[in-house]
């Protein structure tokens, strides 16, 4: 199994829902109010993971993307449209519509434990939670927002069994932070 890295838009209060307002929540749009430059480009350092690895992504997130990454051309765009994306949805049945896409075959986890390349998630929250169940994630790359939104589906909601990790790097962003963080060892202290 390659490895699997969560990558996510999040608020200073750990908030990951509707950061560029396209959900239609009232406290949306947090990750564009300083403009494009902080999220444009491979913001995440994902590197050579976007030409070896696979992007795994939820319904609602695959149909969002595959409204925006096809009909552009800079040079992000073009590695984005040529990176092989799985998609975990029980609804949709043609996935045609943004390139090098397909289904996800079964369960979406079981996917993840029978790839060999590293997967990526992206937003996705439902899969990114099945993933944090069954300690399944080894980095999360955050980019984290000035913002605090003060309501909205978070990263870590309430009750989540603890996760410990260790910070690899943080570096601004424009006008956010990345952070890394990396799964602790089992046997570290």
């Amino acid at each position: 199994m390659g490895r699997v890295v969560v990558i996510e838009f999040v608020t200073m209060d750990g908030v990951v829902e509707d950061p560029d307002g396209s959900g239609g929540a009232s406290f949306g749009g947090w990750a564009f109010k300083d403009g494009p430059e902080t999220v444009a480009g491979d913001k995440f350092r994902l590197g050579a993971a976007m030409d070896e690895g696979v992007m795994l992504l939820g319904r609602k997130t695959w149909e969002l993307f595959a409204r925006i990454w096809p009909g552009r051309a800079d040079d992000f765009a073009v590695r984005m449209n040529a990176m092989p994306k799985l998609v975990a949805s029980s609804t949709l049945k043609d996935v045609s519509g943004w390139s090098n896409s397909a289904l996800a075959e079964g369960d979406p986890i079981d996917a993840v434990r029978n790839e060999d390349r590293d997967v990526i998630v992206t937003g996705s929250l439902s899969i990114v939670r099945a993933l944090q169940e069954q300690d399944l994630v080894d980095e999360y790359r955050l980019l984290v927002f000035p913002s605090v939104v003060g309501e909205g589906a978070r990263l870590f909601p309430s009750g989540v069994a603890p996760i410990h990790l260790t910070c690899t790097s943080a570096e601004q962003a424009g006008a956010a932070v990345l952070t890394r963080y990396q799964r602790v060892a089992a046997n570290a202290s």
